[in-house]
């Protein structure tokens, strides 16, 4: 899994999470509790993604939920993701539009930050594409992260 912030939403997937990637201990720890707390078993994997090895389809779904990253990083760690997924695993993001940058509901103020669906679609192109939308919806994410927010979301799956 791609840096996750948002351990509880993972936590609730009807598939067991089986590992989460941060740079922050703090949203590890918080992801353990919450394992705990759920009684399954994780593994954290505390690292910078830009050092970050996935190897190749060994994943069976890699979920990135408000992981913006510069777009040099992005590009490598997204055709590394599709790489490193199984044949039909599947890819699941949910990140801030570039109209994001209108609402002060959170997000980074970077535009390179960014991406476009269309900028998405070219990074992950060789995922079938299940869902692939921009949307604005109602976040309540915590003090920093509340009211109207403009969102992509993508499910995408890679073929066997």
């Amino acid at each position: 899994m791609v840096r996750d912030r948002l351990s509880r939403t993972t936590l609730s997937f009807p598939h067991p999470v089986k590992s989460q990637v941060d740079q922050s201990s703090v949203g590890l720890a918080k992801a353990q509790k919450l394992a705990q707390e759920k009684q399954v078993a994780i593994a954290t994997i505390q690292t910078d993604l830009a050092d970050f090895a996935i190897a190749p389809q060994s994943w069976d779904g890699i979920i990135s939920i408000f992981c913006h990253l510069p777009s040099e990083l992005r590009t490598k760690v997204y055709r590394l993701a599709v790489m490193g997924l199984k044949p039909n695993g599947v890819f699941v993001l949910e990140a801030f539009a570039p109209e994001q940058l209108q609402y002060n509901t959170g997000g980074p103020k970077n535009l390179d930050m960014l991406p476009s669906l269309a900028t998405l679609q070219q990074e992950l192109a060789d995922l079938h594409w299940e869902i692939a939308r921009e949307v604005e919806r109602d976040l309540l994410e915590g003090r920093y992260h509340n009211g109207t927010a403009a969102v992509i979301q993508i499910l995408g799956r890679k073929q066997s």
